[in-house]
């Protein structure tokens, strides 16, 4: 097993040292089918709350040169066989820091509990926000609940409309020539 922790000390620097935030890291079954696992990292550039692709590259190889040093220097990081997976949060991001909890407040989001609290596990309603460690949201079936964070299993958001009208756009450089080139293609 792989010590999340360790994995997220030393991935946060690299991040930074980008000017990127760290969202989570994460360990997970490989979607290869190898039997091997996925770390999954993901990061947002402050600026517009997304990586595009290019910063997601140069994370990725930021972080695969500071873990082959580390392993080379015989530190054993991840037992086994992984991948790296370096991704943006995207429009329904999890939700794992404080200021996610806080910044999107007034949006819906699916809590699960890591065990059932008040004998509900799943939460979906409005995310209120979050004060002194506790999380807020209000929920159709348990009304207003007020969840403890260290008990949060995962958390997202949901995505909505008005979701999608509060998330600013990723850079979109190029969609005119994305455009144009599909109107040359159907000219044709």
């Amino acid at each position: 097993m792989s010590d999340i922790t360790r994995l997220t000390e030393l991935i946060e620097p690299e991040a930074l040292a980008l000017g990127f935030e760290l969202v989570r890291v994460k360990m997970m079954p490989s979607e290869a089918g190898d039997g091997g696992e996925a770390l999954q990292i993901m990061a947002e550039d402050p600026a517009t709350g997304q990586l595009v692709i290019d910063q997601c590259a140069q994370l990725s190889r930021r972080i695969s040169a500071m873990m082959d040093a580390r392993e080379e220097a015989g530190e054993v990081l991840i037992e086994g066989a992984y991948h790296l997976e370096v991704s943006s949060p995207g429009i329904d991001r999890p939700l794992t820091r404080d200021k996610d909890f806080a910044n999107w407040a007034g949006h819906d989001a699916r809590i699960v509990m890591e065990k059932g609290f008040a004998g509900q596990r799943v939460y979906k309603g409005t995310l209120g926000g979050i004060a002194a460690g506790m999380v807020t949201i209000t929920d159709p079936k348990a009304g207003e609940a007020v969840l403890p964070q260290a008990e949060i299993h995962s958390a997202k958001l949901v995505l909505t409309d008005a979701l999608i009208a509060a998330t600013r756009p990723i850079d979109t450089s190029g969609v005119d020539d994305i455009e144009e080139e599909n109107e040359e293609k159907a000219d044709d």
